[in-house]
């Protein structure tokens, strides 16, 4: 799998890998207890950050099973969000994606935005036939991106994980390459562009 030419860009949004510079930025993010509230970890440190970042800048599939790439503003050049596709089957071209934001940036699109750059990517250019988003069951913030995004909600398994001291519920979104495919113009299937005006 070679990689994608980066930056990809989008109306309002630019994803790129990640780099040194972008410590305090996603410090700034990942340290926040309501940001990390629905997910696997919780808020980190500096140090934790900085061991992160540096397996977050190897943006392609051969040094691990997660692209993560920084959503900037190109106006300012401010780290907003985080977003990642997993590759969980390359035989059954199988992957997921997720996405972190920064609070101050909650609310405009920007994450339905850019989780929809990485499902042109995914299908696009990895040519997945299947991507899921996997979330708390009480992060509905969360669930109406997938939801915009025209996944389709197929799952609602009831305390199945064991997160924080607390048993938790998860859902399950997913999305088939031709039904992504319905959704764009013939061109950017071709080309794997990125599709922004859904």
């Amino acid at each position: 799998m070679g990689k994608p030419h980066y930056p990809l860009k989008t109306a309002r949004l630019v994803l790129r890998p990640f780099v040194a510079g972008d410590l305090d930025a996603l410090h700034d993010i990942q340290s926040r207890p309501e940001v990390t509230r629905y997910l696997l970890y919780d808020a980190r440190d500096r140090d934790q950050v900085r061991k992160v970042l540096e397996e977050r800048k190897q943006a392609d599939f051969v040094h691990r099973d997660a692209l993560n790439l920084a959503v900037v503003l190109p106006e300012t050049g401010a780290l907003v969000g985080d977003v990642v596709l997993f590759l969980r089957s390359q035989e059954q071209r199988q992957g997921e994606i997720g996405y972190v934001f920064h609070p101050d940036y909650g609310g405009r699109g920007y994450a339905t935005e850019a989780a929809r750059a990485l499902l042109g990517l995914g299908f696009g250019h990895y040519g997945l036939h299947r991507i899921v988003g996997r979330l708390d069951a009480r992060n509905t913030a969360s669930a109406r991106v997938l939801e915009r995004l025209g996944m389709r909600r197929e799952a609602h398994f009831v305390q199945n994980e064991f997160i924080k001291d607390e048993w938790t519920d998860e859902l399950v979104y997913a999305m088939l390459e031709d039904e992504w495919r319905s959704l764009v113009p013939d061109d950017d299937h071709r080309a794997g562009r990125v599709v922004d005006d859904l």
